[in-house]
């Protein structure tokens, strides 16, 4: 009798590193059923720029311009964190009005950054006419960035123990001009994205990351919300002056009544996000305080007083793609003894395999841009040893951490 033998249905089909659909390198190996994703490999490492390793020999104050570009999108959030881990460990108390000025910039930021993912998320689907006036929107915020900052990108506002440039009452009505104009034109975009038929049949049902999904991998910012899970640093863990703001929780049942955690309302999820930070902003310009700036604004001064600090801090801030974190550990030194960044994208790549399981091949650009993935804020360093990669196991993975943090508490 003749043994069966089984044929097998599914064979693997490589997406990346370089590819049209994600403008970063990343490399995606996909067990492919027909159409349908079976299983999902996610790699990572295309990009390393040893950013940490350059704050060695840099000062807290050098740093911040370095942490700036981690990422030109969330050009603000990396300094904002590192200068709260920095304040922290220093013991630097930020006065009054710079904690309100920190905000206004972080949800400026916030307002960019969701809609410039919203052009990126219609041209995935090939939608460009929608990328090209959520960008035009787009401009009318970076014009008020550089208003505000003398910079559009790179913004070079965020210093440690406060903030470098103040809001005068005679830059009011223009900052007033800008918010109302996308106030004036948020039920246009609300309206492309959540009623077009051909946007909704994209996106319903697709990428589906369940509430469970989400906190057994950590998924964070907009991601997580969009599945139900109220986690915001803003309202956790409140700094700058969040906690004198009326600001709650954003989740996409407040619009639709219910949450699917798919593509769609992780669209809703920003929207709403919106505009949020515009009554944010209003909020602050209405009970700003008056007072100083900087805690001390001689940078010769600060940098001899940081000298003298042995201690750590952990800033958080929550970024745009979600909650970032700065680790610092200061030794008496120049520069830190270490500085370490954990940026939002590395808690939402995990995600992108229950999200991408069963879905078309035709959907994988919309899933993974759904997270606003950053790769350069992501990757880490490569190893290689006597002239061969390898990979760290769990067991030596493990190992080197106990030794590190053996190491950072002598």
């Amino acid at each position: 009798m003749k043994s069966k033998t089984t044929t097998k249905t599914t064979y693997n089909i490589p997406v990346g590193p370089i590819h049209p659909a994600l403008k970063e390198p990343v490399f995606l190996e996909f067990e492919i059923d027909g159409e349908r994703i079976v299983d999902v490999d996610v790699k990572l490492g295309h990009v390393h720029r040893a950013i940490e390793w350059a704050s060695r020999k840099r000062n807290p104050i050098q740093i911040l311009y370095l942490a700036e570009r981690i990422c030109g999108i969330c050009s603000y959030c990396h300094p904002a964190a590192f200068a709260l881990g920095i304040e922290a460990a220093a013991d630097i108390e930020v006065p009054e009005r710079a904690e309100y000025l920190r905000v206004i910039q972080a949800e400026i930021e916030r307002i960019t950054s969701h809609v410039l993912w919203a052009g990126v998320a219609a041209h995935e689907i090939g939608f460009d006419t929608v990328l090209f006036l959520t960008w035009e929107m787009r401009e009318k915020m970076m014009d008020l960035t550089e208003f505000l900052c003398g910079n559009r990108v790179t913004k070079g506002i965020l210093t440690i123990g406060g903030i470098r440039r103040d809001i005068t009452k005679d830059m009011l009505p223009q900052i007033t001009k800008s918010l109302d104009y996308f106030k004036d034109n948020f039920e246009k975009i609300r309206h492309i994205f959540l009623d077009d038929k051909t946007i909704k049949l994209r996106s319903q049902g697709v990428g589906i990351l369940t509430k469970d999904d989400a906190l057994k991998l950590c998924a964070v910012g907009p991601t997580t919300r969009a599945s139900a899970i109220k986690k915001d640093v803003r309202i956790d863990t409140s700094y700058f002056a969040y906690g004198d703001l009326d600001i709650d929780y954003i989740t996409p049942d407040i619009l639709t009544g219910e949450v699917n955690g798919d593509v769609y309302d992780r669209i809703i999820q920003r929207l709403l996000e919106i505009k949020q930070s515009i009554d944010i902003i209003e909020q602050c310009l209405d009970k700003m305080p008056n007072g100083d700036l900087v805690s001390e604004p001689k940078i010769p001064k600060l940098l001899n007083q940081l000298k003298k600090v042995e201690g750590e801090g952990v800033g958080r801030h929550e970024a745009p793609r979600g909650e970032v974190i700065h680790y610092v550990k200061l030794t008496g030194e120049d520069a830190p003894f270490t500085w370490k960044v954990r940026a939002p994208t590395y808690n939402n790549i995990l995600p992108w395999i229950p999200m991408l399981k069963g879905e078309q091949i035709a959907d994988i650009p919309i899933i993974a841009a759904s997270t606003d993935p950053c790769m350069s804020c992501t990757n880490r360093i490569g190893i290689i040893k006597d002239g061969n990669r390898y990979e760290l196991r769990k067991e030596e993975l493990y190992r080197l951490s106990v030794e590190k943090t053996r190491r950072l508490m002598r």
